[in-house]
């Protein structure tokens, strides 16, 4: 029990050094406030490295070997690319939300109608966060899992509703020294271990190709990566709240200079798990049989780390999820004004509502088997909203109706092509995954709408 012990202790700081934090004075600080680089960094990075990150990357690992890294490095990529082409734009149109950057381009309505998408798309990631919570719990303690997604999200939730942007951005800071750290003494001793055996001759060559996971995952990571970054609310809040544009950009390339190698020390680790235990009746198991070959003080600090990693995600999320909600419906264009007590009131009851719900569901959905499928599914509706924006931006032809259109038909179909897949344990057409279809009936539904919009015009 001395693990749990550890687990504990760790939360509790987490919960005293959230709440010890600088207490926002109005929602804008409480959702960020010219943000410097360390804050952005902290705040960003921990967002982009979740639980999948660790126990996911690790079962990549322990199944395909060190491919599996594919995962992070396609998000530090997708990070590059907002840094370079999109980071300094979307920090000059001073807003705090993603659908308020789609509706400069295309109206209030397509505004409104991408925050209920992208609200949605947090809720589920933040799901998915704590049934990791939940299965850890459950396989490293024998914790009943509801226990343990409770304990851990209340912790969640009572620092970040309590100090906001700040308090992330603190916590996250440990969050990643410890995740880093953890996750390297695991390396550290898995490869000085006396009974083990070196990889190369352990496992097939297969184990040490960049693309053994498949060649169609990897670039639909890729894919999904780069348009997602730039529509990933949670991830580029803090890049929308920084202080100015310079930090903007400087601190997208730090994150993923953060991001894109953990995936490599995880996928290792699931390699390592493969050689010590090659007939694992879950590749879930990976990192938790590991943890079980290690001395308490090793493993209590891994264990750590991975709470680190899925608090350092879900507390944004939230915080986010209230940002939406406050910025796209309660305060937007046209509503009547409120003062700042009355805003920070709302952002802070909001986030803590929308917190709640995720983890009411975590605890109803835990034992689905269904929930990677529909965290895939969200992630291919953000990516889906990027088509959007770009053609906002860049064309000028583009219709505010023929965008809200758009991001209905996909949402409703993308959802459609998921559960076709569940049915017949293949998706309708092989190579198409969730991501490339999102995209294509984005891009084709947005430029057919508008073309025929225009025609009714002309006519």
């Amino acid at each position: 029990m001395s693990q749990l012990a550890f687990i504990l202790v760790y939360l509790c700081l987490t919960v005293f050094v959230g709440i010890l934090t600088k207490k926002s004075k109005n929602a804008a600080y409480f959702e960020g406030h010219k943000l410097g680089l360390l804050m952005c960094v902290a705040i960003g990075a921990g967002e982009w490295m979740g639980g999948t990150s660790t126990t996911g990357v690790s079962e990549y690992g322990y199944l395909y070997g060190i491919s599996g890294a594919w995962y992070t490095i396609a998000n530090g990529l997708g990070i590059c690319f907002l840094g370079f082409f999109f980071a300094r734009l979307f920090r000059r149109l001073n807003t705090a939300t993603v659908p308020g950057i789609i509706g400069v381009y295309l109206g209030e309505k397509a505004r409104k109608v991408s925050s209920v998408i992208l609200t949605l798309v947090l809720m589920i990631v933040g799901v998915s966060q704590m049934i990791s919570v939940g299965t850890l719990g459950q396989s490293l303690f024998g914790l009943n899992s509801a226990v343990s997604i409770l304990v851990l999200g209340a912790g969640v939730l009572i620092y970040t509703v309590s100090g906001g942007m700040n308090a992330i951005g603190s916590t996250n800071v440990l969050h990643l020294i410890v995740m880093y750290g953890g996750m390297l003494i695991a390396l550290v001793t898995c490869i000085t271990r006396k009974d083990g055996t070196a990889l190369q001759t352990a496992l097939p060559a297969s184990y040490f190709s960049p693309v053994s996971i498949g060649g169609n995952k990897v670039s639909s990571w890729i894919i999904a990566s780069v348009l997602g970054a730039c529509t990933a609310q949670a991830g580029l809040q803090p890049i929308l709240k920084s202080k100015d544009e310079q930090t903007a950009s400087r601190a997208s390339f730090f994150i993923a200079l953060i991001v894109a190698p953990f995936g490599i020390i995880t996928a290792l680790l699931g390699m390592y798990a493969k050689v010590l235990f090659p007939e694992l009746q879950s590749a879930k198991l990976a990192l938790p049989s590991l943890l079980q070959t290690m001395n308490p003080a090793v493993s209590g600090l891994v264990m750590a780390a991975i709470l680190a990693a899925v608090l350092s995600t879900a507390s944004p999320i939230f915080l986010s999820c209230g940002t939406l909600i406050t910025r796209d419906f309660y305060m937007s264009k046209g509503g009547r004004a409120h003062d700042d007590k009355q805003e920070l009131m709302f952002s802070r009851g909001a986030t803590l509502v929308t917190g709640i719900i995720c983890i009411l569901a975590s605890i109803l959905l835990s034992s689905n088997t269904t929930i990677l499928d529909i965290v895939y599914f969200a992630y291919s509706l953000r990516g889906s909203l990027f088509v959007v924006l770009m053609l906002g931006i860049f064309w000028r032809d583009m219709k505010p109706n023929a965008a809200i259109g758009s991001m209905i038909v996909t949402t409703i179909l993308s959802g459609v092509w998921i559960i076709l897949k569940k049915i017949n344990g293949s998706y309708p057409i092989p190579w198409m995954t969730e991501t490339y279809i999102a995209v294509l009936t984005t891009l084709v539904t947005s430029v057919g709408f508008s073309l025929l919009m225009r025609t009714n015009d002309i006519r």
